[in-house]
């Protein structure tokens, strides 16, 4: 089964997520880069996926740095090298028969750049739609998990029940 690696494009999920449209729109660029790392990170280790997140370095000039963060993969481009540009060279590399690239932006340009690559593409809609279900996903799991041997505290013994229960099976024979 192919390695299933999922490139995405920081700043195009940054202005079509709504919360982190809003944060954006306060000037807390930061704190909505962090929320989509948390989020990331939460949606790769369910769907057992490896991501890695790309932001352009024009918004942080001066920096080109790759780090792990949360399990994912994060990368700030070169100053003069747009996300774009590096996600489609990367995954024209990174995409072969045992690794499936998809690729997750709304730029239609780099879409069709990608699927003649061969990669798969997903919208900043799609992602967003696919990350708040696996959450409600993972909110059920913790639920169950909760539950699961969760009985109620009984006051006789289980040698107790055992004779309680011969006795109702010796009451309903007569």
């Amino acid at each position: 089964m192919k390695k299933k690696l999922l490139m995405v494009d920081g700043y195009n999920m940054i202005g079509a997520w709504p919360e982190l449209s809003l944060l954006k729109k306060q000037d807390r660029l930061e704190d909505a880069r962090e929320a989509l790392l948390q989020r990331l990170s939460n949606y790769a280790k369910y769907e057992g996926l490896e991501i890695i997140v790309v932001f352009d370095a024009q918004l942080v000039p001066g920096i080109q740095k790759s780090y792990q963060k949360y399990q994912l993969t994060v990368i700030f481009t070169k100053e003069d090298e747009t996300a774009d540009s590096y996600i489609e060279r990367t995954a024209k590399e990174l995409n072969d028969r045992l690794t499936q690239v998809t690729v997750a932006t709304s730029d239609l340009a780099e879409q069709w750049t990608i699927f003649s690559q061969g990669a798969l593409r997903t919208s900043a809609r799609e992602l967003y739609k696919s990350v708040q279900k696996t959450e409600e996903l993972i909110l059920s799991d913790t639920k169950d998990t909760k539950f699961t041997n969760f009985r109620r505290n009984s006051p006789w013994t289980p040698e107790q029940l055992a004779d309680l229960s011969q006795k109702r099976a010796e009451l309903s024979e007569d």
